[in-house]
């Protein structure tokens, strides 16, 4: 991850103190196999190829939405994608592509100070929800939690970050919001959030000891 300028990035708040933080889920604070296991069933793809396609696909849309039942999902899915695999076995893997918290997150998630609101912003289906939840030590530690499958809004539509600053009763410029996908972050910055790309825990607790929010 490229080094921030924490001055600069204050200054894009547009003068606001910072009132939240916003973390995504898989890549940041869970580990999540995601898009990447399409290469097994599309060898002729590249990771990033992988991600977009997921990204852009009209039935993961669909489905972290909660307009689509898993099943249904599997087989739009399959199709859409041309996947080498069974509809009943992509369901089967795509349920265990949660891996779980990474270490040390619930610690990092506990030392932004009680006066920072502590959100979660996510592209996540019922059935990956529920393991999150299940999760209780690292789901109880956010104020708010904007899962797609119940908003409705989706990243990257910039109308999810409006949604979320709007729920939260933030001005956009006074939320820090943490992705790992650099596409999520450019629709954040549409917003007028500020957004930075980091790769799990260790990358956001960089950004956030540079912009002073927690302690070392």
């Amino acid at each position: 991850m490229t080094a921030i300028d924490p001055k600069r990035t204050l200054e894009n708040m547009r003068g606001e103190d910072l009132r939240a933080v916003v973390f995504d889920l898989g890549g940041v604070l869970i580990e999540y196999r995601g898009a990447a296991k399409l290469l097994d069933w599309r060898p002729d793809l590249t990771h990033e190829e992988s991600w977009r396609l997921w990204l852009s696909s009209p039935a993961v849309r669909a489905f972290e939405t909660g307009r689509l039942g898993a099943s249904e999902f599997a087989a739009s899915l399959t199709a859409e994608l041309r996947l080498t695999v069974s509809p009943a076995d992509f369901l089967v893997e795509f349920t265990g592509w949660v891996v779980g918290p990474y270490a040390g997150t619930a610690d990092l998630v506990r030392r932004i100070p009680s006066h920072i609101t502590r959100a979660t912003l996510s592209n996540i289906s019922e059935v990956h929800w529920r393991r999150f939840e299940s999760e209780n030590d690292l789901y109880r530690l956010f104020h708010h939690h904007f899962p797609s499958h119940l908003t409705g809004k989706i990243k990257p539509d910039v109308e999810a970050f409006e949604h979320a600053a709007s729920a939260l009763g933030c001005e956009p410029g006074s939320i820090l919001f943490l992705d790992d996908q650099p596409i999520n972050v450019r629709a954040a910055e549409k917003a007028g959030i500020t957004a930075v790309c980091v790769q799990g825990p260790r990358e956001a607790e960089r950004v956030l000891l540079e912009l002073g929010i927690i302690d070392p």
